[in-house]
């Protein structure tokens, strides 16, 4: 069923026609030949677009749309009349009707009005239940998503923001674990203390101690002031370690022994400062292989592993895809003053078939540029980046009988071995174990692909 519709005339054989021929094409016809009538069916049952007569005894159209407008507003009407003037079709359109065709209606253009009010009603209904989703994710700290996945992320996070014990935040980039971090401090006890964040990759490590630990006047050479050390600025709040799989494994046992003891000494000091912070950890790499190559401490990794929290791929959450896009719509539309509503059903299908190597960060950036070229109120497909709009998804098949078409089996182990990795993001462990390989027999195979780049 395209849409039910609901047809208003007092000329009953016109009427039966145009149920017909709109039933042959899919749609659920209703039809009367009282407008009063047609209200009380309004009223009573469901409806996704009116097709009203202008002159109509009793009450006309442009009444009817008026009343429905009035007590309806999501039902869009469409005016069908025989007396087609611009004045009257600026009439029916100041009484909110939706669309103005003339009588006798050609059936193909009447067919495609009728699709559009009908997506145009769907499209309003989604938008408001949009707004109730982003109304329960600011409650969730701004994370969006309403998959399966999603909700064992929010089902953790009810139930450790309470809690004051350290959380590792894993997943790939851009996939909102900075976004998870800060809803958990934000819904905790601590959220009227100060959250303070510090990048583990920035940095040589001596800068990284510094900004972590502070340090004293004259501490070193450009020490030329005191500076009291993000642990300390946390104190009471929240401290965010992003990317604390690339620190420096020299500045590793100091940091251990800060999180046990829950004191620092700058840089140069003499005395311990204390402080009390509950402890985010946040990485893109798989620890237990930084720890098995030397990059990383376990004692460390135990630590700060108390809760963990997997934050899924976006390729992984299903029409959350969507939901985003059109959340990402709506700030961006906003902000560039363009009444852009949502995507085209073409462009919809690319953002879901397509897999998101950035993730949360890349569709935001996708829906920005889409902002910005669109001439439509819809997103469509040549808004889209190259690389969406072409993308498909690799595949190994075995279905042709015919020995030209086959393959070597190494060329169909290398096609797979890449597809696994596409599927996992590049990460060469959770790879590997799918594989049933060990990593360094898939490094092996990688380099011999030419494809030995992607995350631990």
């Amino acid at each position: 069923m395209r849409g039910r519709v609901l047809i208003v005339d007092d000329d009953e054989s016109l009427c039966d026609t145009l149920a017909v021929v709109l039933t042959k094409k899919s749609f659920a016809c209703r039809w009367t030949t009282s407008p009063v009538e047609a209200l009380e069916i309004l009223r009573a049952d469901e409806v996704d677009v009116v097709l009203t007569d202008l002159n109509m005894r009793g009450m006309n159209g442009l009444e009817l749309c008026e009343r429905i407008v009035g007590n309806r507003p999501d039902v869009p009407v469409i005016v069908i009349t025989a007396f087609g003037s611009l004045e009257t079709a600026v009439a029916a359109i100041r009484v909110g009707a939706y669309d103005f065709i003339t009588k006798p209606p050609e059936m193909d253009a009447l067919e495609v009005a009728l699709a559009r009010a009908v997506q145009h009603r769907r499209l309003r209904q989604e938008v408001k239940q949009l707004r109730h989703v982003v109304e329960e994710s600011s409650r969730r700290g701004n994370l969006l998503g309403t998959g399966t996945a999603m909700r064992a992320v929010y089902d953790l996070l009810d139930r450790i923001t309470e809690s004051t014990t350290s959380v590792l935040i894993t997943g790939e980039s851009g996939t909102g674990k900075e976004v998870a971090a800060r809803a958990l401090h934000e819904r905790g006890p601590r959220r009227r203390a100060p959250f303070v964040a510090i990048n583990c990759s920035a940095g040589p490590e001596a800068l990284l101690e510094s900004e972590l630990f502070g340090h004293v006047r004259g501490a070193f050479t450009d020490a030329r002031s005191a500076l009291t050390g993000l642990c300390v600025q946390a104190n009471g709040g929240t401290l965010l370690l992003d990317e604390i799989g690339e620190m420096p494994i020299a500045l590793q046992p100091k940091l251990l022994r800060a999180l046990q003891e829950r004191t620092v000494r700058p840089i140069g000091g003499d005395e311990e400062i204390p402080f009390d912070v509950r402890v985010i950890a946040t990485t893109n790499r798989d620890l237990r292989a930084r720890i098995d190559e030397g990059l990383f401490r376990e004692d460390l990794y135990f630590r700060i592993n108390v809760i963990h929290l997997e934050m899924p791929p976006l390729r992984a959450r299903g029409g959350d895809v969507l939901l985003l896009a059109q959340h990402f719509i709506e700030l961006q539309s906003a902000r560039e003053r363009k009444r852009v509503t949502g995507l085209s059903p073409a462009a919809a299908e690319k953002l879901l078939a397509y897999h998101w190597p950035g993730n949360v960060r890349e569709l935001q950036n996708c829906i920005e540029r889409a902002i910005a070229l669109t001439r439509y109120e819809e997103i469509a497909v040549d808004d889209l980046p190259e690389a969406i709009r072409a993308y498909k998804r690799s595949h190994v098949l075995v279905a042709s009988d015919d020995p030209s078409e086959l393959v070597p089996m190494a060329e169909v182990e290398r096609r797979y071995t890449l597809r696994v990795m596409e599927a996992v993001g590049g990460n060469k462990t959770l790879a590997a174990r799918l594989l049933g390989i060990t990593r360094k027999t898939l490094y092996r195979k990688l380099e011999q692909y030419g494809a030995a780049s992607g995350s631990e």
